[in-house]
């Protein structure tokens, strides 16, 4: 999707940069990337400080690293949906996570997604249409002891159940 990006507008990495000029964000990673001296194999490192300051990883971002590091912008591309950790959509702000590892999943995971899902109109990985909720899963959060487990804006809750999810995420919604 990127490389398509940038080779059917040949002009689009110039407007990258210079929009990249006016923010404080690039120049803070433009640093970052020059602590590990522009290297190549720093990739996850900066994806990892791109999405701190942004966010998330737009395509402009992207593409900006690609050049930035002399990587083909298909090769970043590539890690940045590879890896759960990164996303591409601006999360909301509230996030919830539900841990699909087999434990969890066992113990009634599906129905905690079930639950949220059907309460927020979204599917895992979309955010609500107000950019309140974002609902995740993640492959094991290495909690199995608690299963099944929900980490709600980066706290771990153990033995969720669709009713306690729902009752979290309905505290979120009203505020």
């Amino acid at each position: 999707m990127i490389a398509t990006i940038a080779q059917k507008k040949p002009g689009r990495l110039k407007t990258v940069l210079e929009h990249a000029s006016g923010d404080k964000r690039f120049k803070i990673l433009e640093v970052h990337m020059k602590k590990h001296q522009f290297r190549q194999d720093a990739l996850i490192e900066v994806l990892h400080k791109a999405q701190e300051l942004f966010g998330y990883l737009e395509d402009d971002l992207l593409l900006f690293v690609s050049y930035k590091l002399k990587l083909p912008p298909s090769r970043v591309y590539g890690v940045a949906t590879f890896y759960h950790f990164f996303t591409l959509k601006p999360k909301g702000e509230h996030t919830c996570v539900v841990c699909m590892g087999t434990a969890c999943y066992v113990k009634g995971a599906e129905k905690v997604i079930s639950a949220v899902q059907e309460n927020l109109k979204i599917k895992p990985g979309e955010t609500t249409a107000d950019n309140k909720v974002s609902l995740l899963i993640a492959r094991c959060i290495g909690a199995c002891g608690i299963a099944p487990a929900v980490v709600y804006d980066g706290t771990v809750t153990p033995r969720a159940t669709p009713e306690s999810a729902v009752e979290q995420i309905k505290k979120w919604v009203a505020k």
